[in-house]
């Protein structure tokens, strides 16, 4: 039986929707069967693709639009075998584990000695843990669904969030992912499933800021630090910033005396060094909610690098192409790498 694929039936197809000017035959190298060239004319890419893999999907045919080099690029690939269901059991159990593990480092970064008694400790935990936990996830959980629904509204097949627990770490988790079973249709739908998770999870971040913050008080920064005393403040973005100036109507932490530092040129220092530390000086005593917030803020900042399978790497992708993404690379690791200097965190991202 001949399985040569009828070339002549898909540019039928193709001309209703694109002006083809060249076409190119795929080969054991190419991720492709046919690559067309041209310019769309269909006034709307996301209808002319509806139509067009509409015919093509009962030759098991699947197409995909990409713009390469400013121009219109419609490439056929075989369809992905129909995906196994999802087990929901999987995401549950993970999410579970993720629960506890987040609920244990929230509560112990809070408390200096457990009871002695099991029973005791336990309770102790969940109660000291629980209001990070709950915030921190609510984060998390919107962020990947913000990917989630996205992914559903254009049709595209997406898994239920996995969460992944890291106990014994400083959140007590490495965050969670979502997984796309097939290739997204157009750029339009891969930039809205890209972007939809960071502006969830950040606009979720604000506000459990902003109740974290209503429950934190200011106090009095150590003013000497004895030998084995350790003191740790959180970064500062300006959103963290602005969020801090708007509850307690003033620029945290305050520092006890500028010295000869002119203030702006202090700030502008402690912005991007963390230094000087803000000996004896006012900041504010984070809540629970508030750190969890702040967590968030990092965590979304993070995903916004542009580089690789991050949110921001897809982005810049989509908005510069797969040669300059490519070329930033390297840029980016290297940034990362030397700002790991100042942050050791950095390090890893890298």
């Amino acid at each position: 039986m001949d399985s040569t694929p009828d070339y002549t039936v898909w540019d039928t197809f193709i001309r209703r929707i694109f002006a083809i000017e060249d076409f190119t035959i795929g080969s054991a190298k190419e991720p492709y069967l046919m690559r067309y060239r041209g310019r769309l004319i269909a006034p709307d890419s996301a209808q002319a693709y509806d139509q067009l893999a509409a015919l093509l999907q009962p030759m098991g045919l699947t197409p995909l639009f990409r713009v390469e080099d400013g121009q219109h690029i419609i490439l056929i690939i075989k369809s992905a075998p129909e995906p196994k269901s999802n087990r929901p059991l999987i995401n549950l159990v993970m999410f579970i584990l993720t629960l506890i593990s987040v609920i244990a480092s929230g509560a112990l970064t809070n408390i200096e000695t457990l009871p002695s008694d099991p029973i005791q400790a336990v309770l102790l935990i969940l109660n000291t843990g629980w209001p990070f936990a709950v915030s921190f996830l609510a984060i998390l959980a919107t962020h990947e669904f913000g990917h989630y629904l996205a992914g559903r509204a254009h049709g595209s097949k997406v898994t239920l969030p996995f969460f992944i627990p890291m106990p014994f770490t400083a959140f007590g988790t490495m965050g969670a992912f979502i997984s796309m079973k097939d290739a997204p249709k157009n750029k339009r739908s891969l930039m809205d499933i890209a972007v939809a998770g960071p502006i969830a999870g950040y606009i979720v971040s604000l506000v459990v800021i902003m109740i974290g913050l209503s429950l934190s008080q200011l106090d009095r920064i150590p003013t000497i630090l004895t030998a084995g005393q350790g003191f740790q403040i959180e970064g500062n973005s300006i959103t963290y910033l602005l969020l801090k100036y708007l509850r307690f109507g003033q620029v945290l932490p305050q520092p006890l005396s500028y010295g000869e530092t002119e203030p702006w040129l202090y700030w502008i220092k402690y912005f991007f060094t963390a230094h000087p530390f803000p000996l004896g000086g006012l900041d504010v005593m984070i809540h629970p909610v508030a750190w969890a917030g702040w967590a968030g803020l990092l965590i979304t900042s993070l995903n916004l690098i542009p580089a690789g399978q991050l949110d921001g790497g897809h982005v810049f992708y989509l908005l510069f192409g797969k040669k300059k993404a490519a070329q930033l690379l390297p840029f980016i690791i290297a940034a990362l790498a030397g700002l790991g200097f100042l942050w050791s965190g950095w390090w890893l991202w890298a």
